[in-house]
């Protein structure tokens, strides 16, 4: 039974992925080079859905494409053990559990902003006035003014 081919549209429409994308991860060697037909057309197959659909989770889960190139060389070499997509799992969670802390932060600085805005003029606004004025800022590390 021959194997179904996909032509870059179709596998955009497949896996909802734009082509631009599909191309820059060939371009980065995060998708494997498809088979070319007489006039040039990229050929794919049903492994190429399956390592699109890979990428798309990793980056939905906020991998960095440098984690995610680690972890697909661990799926072409699956003799490994698992240590390092343990590994790098766990760094992703850290990273998350640091922007769940910084959006907390974020959450409350906006909270005090609109709680504490008048509702009068834009001179008087308070969420105005915070936004050019980072000393009142519940967040450390925005860069002072120059």
């Amino acid at each position: 039974m021959k194997e179904e081919i996909f032509t870059i549209g179709r596998l955009a429409r497949e896996t909802g992925t734009k082509v631009q994308t599909i191309r820059y991860y060939e371009q980065i060697s995060l998708m494997p080079e498809p088979e070319r037909s007489t006039g040039n057309q990229r050929l794919y197959e049903r492994r190429h859905i399956d390592r699109l659909a890979f990428i798309r989770h990793s980056r939905e889960l906020g991998f960095p494409l440098l984690a995610i190139r680690e972890l697909l060389g661990l799926v072409d070499s699956p003799e490994q053990t698992c240590e390092t997509a343990d590994r790098i799992a766990r760094t992703q969670l850290r990273e998350v559990e640091l922007r769940m802390v910084r959006l907390a932060a974020l959450k409350a600085e906006l909270q005090r902003m609109i709680t504490e805005c008048r509702g009068g003029r834009v001179t008087e606004c308070r969420v105005i006035e915070d936004l050019a004025n980072h000393k009142n800022c519940l967040y450390d590390d925005h860069l002072e003014p120059a």
